[in-house]
């Protein structure tokens, strides 16, 4: 997770992270015969003040040169740019994703009978299914797609966001690789 303040400070570092996982993506489907490489990037970017358009939301624009992004900004969202997915979500939590869906339902008169996994999943902002969450800053989880990520794989790392190297990135996607999936059995 980025948060307002360390965007400030290195504005750029998201894109850094963006190039590494797509050269850490494409060796990795150079080296196997599977097709395991990056298909898609999510980024969270808490925010102190939503109602305040970030100072870094230049850099997240000229993404569109080497990604697809998908922006999610107060209650716009925005895709431009070519090539794989990345996902950007400024300031939404997991819980005002959930507490939304449900308003939402309620608008549309969906019967308590009625609600279902799927038909909450209809309603919520973010489709996303995560195989690997790699959370920063230490051992503690953020609610950023709580309900999308219960089987995800997450992997911690005790560093800040702007700290990340490629050699972090590469070690969280090495041990995701390992991993045995067992979606919660």
């Amino acid at each position: 997770m980025i948060s307002d303040d360390e965007m400030k400070d290195d504005p750029a570092h998201i894109r850094r992270i963006i190039s590494w996982c797509l050269e850490i993506s494409e060796k990795v489907q150079k080296n196997s015969s599977k097709n395991t490489g990056i298909s898609e990037i999510i980024i969270h970017i808490s925010s102190l003040c939503p109602e305040n358009q970030p100072s870094f939301i230049t850099e997240i624009y000229n993404l569109s040169d080497i990604v697809k992004v998908h922006l999610h900004y107060k209650e716009k969202t925005e895709t431009f740019g070519t090539g794989i997915p990345v996902t950007i979500a400024i300031g939404k939590s997991g819980r005002e994703e959930i507490s939304d869906a449900i308003r939402s339902m309620v608008d549309d008169k969906i019967r308590p009978e009625d609600l279902t996994n799927e038909v909450l999943e209809q309603y919520l902002t973010f489709s996303h299914t995560p195989d690997c969450v790699i959370k920063t800053g230490g051992a503690h989880l953020v609610d950023f797609l709580i309900w999308q990520s219960v089987y995800s794989e997450l992997f911690f790392l005790d560093l800040n966001w702007e700290k990340i190297r490629k050699t972090d990135l590469i070690r969280a996607f090495r041990d995701f690789q390992s991993r045995n999936r067992r979606f919660g059995a």
